[in-house]
């Protein structure tokens, strides 16, 4: 029977809930796991923030969102790697085993420049990620970001950058919105779990009449992504994580959240 037993909601999913609320809905709602956005935890610290979570009996399972390494500038790559550094003492604060990485990308660079940079950011901030116990998911991103967003834009080159490190603490986060159209998914899922690197997995639905490449993402089953295939895969490939419901959208920030959530569940049940 389907239940919500491996079900995390990450707090971008109910934006306009302050973090107090959606740790009290989300538990409230029978949700195991959260996963909190940095701005989540603005006004209460990422300490008081991670206490307020397991009080409730919520597990936290990621930090979102560090990355944005590559820039044309020198003191523009130190000025992020400094950031993500910052990132890795919140989410130790917090209590979060993971950061997810937007690796970030240039449009004033070519894409392999961003790539090595994204490489060189990575390796930079790895010894403290090591020391605090915080592990580094990288996240591909669709295509239509590779501009500005991110140069790390299939599974295949997130698998090839985890596995140059060689570390435990370096591995990958599969989002179906930004990979489901990748006819190379099933295998590159496979080789991701047979070398440990697969740290995440994140549904939502990728809508067939989008209208904003951004916040237009559907609820489970709104629209074309085969959910339970993929969760197969991911399955298959040893994962026994939660299933993120990250989900960015103005249509569905815009409703009664209390309703959202409970379509959030049921499609939850029903579709992943």
């Amino acid at each position: 029977m389907a239940s919500l037993d491996r079900c995390c909601i990450h707090t971008i999913t109910t934006k306009p809930w302050a973090l107090p609320e959606a740790v009290e809905k989300y538990a409230a709602a029978g949700v195991k796991g959260i996963s909190v956005w940095q701005n989540a935890t603005e006004g209460i610290g990422p300490r008081r923030s991670g206490e307020l979570i397991r009080a409730a009996g919520l597990e936290i399972v990621s930090y979102v969102r560090g990355g944005f390494f590559p820039h044309t500038s020198s003191a523009g790559r130190a000025q992020a790697i400094d950031h993500n550094k910052k990132l890795l003492e919140e989410a130790a604060a917090l209590g979060a085993p993971m950061i997810v990485l937007v690796c970030g990308a240039s449009p004033d660079q070519s894409l392999d420049i961003s790539r090595n940079q994204i490489r060189e950011g990575i390796q930079a901030i790895l010894p403290l990620a090591e020391k605090l116990n915080v592990k580094l998911a990288i996240e591909p991103l669709h295509p239509m970001y590779a501009a500005d967003r991110s140069a790390i834009n299939t599974l295949a080159q997130a698998n090839d950058m985890a596995e140059f490190f060689k570390s435990d603490y370096v591995g990958v986060a599969v989002d179906v919105y930004h990979l489901w159209w990748d006819s190379e998914l099933e295998k590159e899922i496979a080789r991701c779990g047979a070398n440990g690197n697969l740290f995440a997995y994140h549904v939502c639905d990728w809508k067939v009449n989008t209208i904003d490449l951004l916040n237009d993402r559907g609820l489970m089953g709104e629209g074309c992504i085969d959910l339970k295939k993929i969760r197969s895969w991911v399955e298959a490939a040893g994962f026994k994580g939660f299933c993120e419901v990250e989900i960015f959208s103005n249509t569905h920030w815009a409703k009664d959240q209390d309703i959202f959530l409970k379509e959030v569940t049921e499609a939850f049940i029903q579709h992943v």
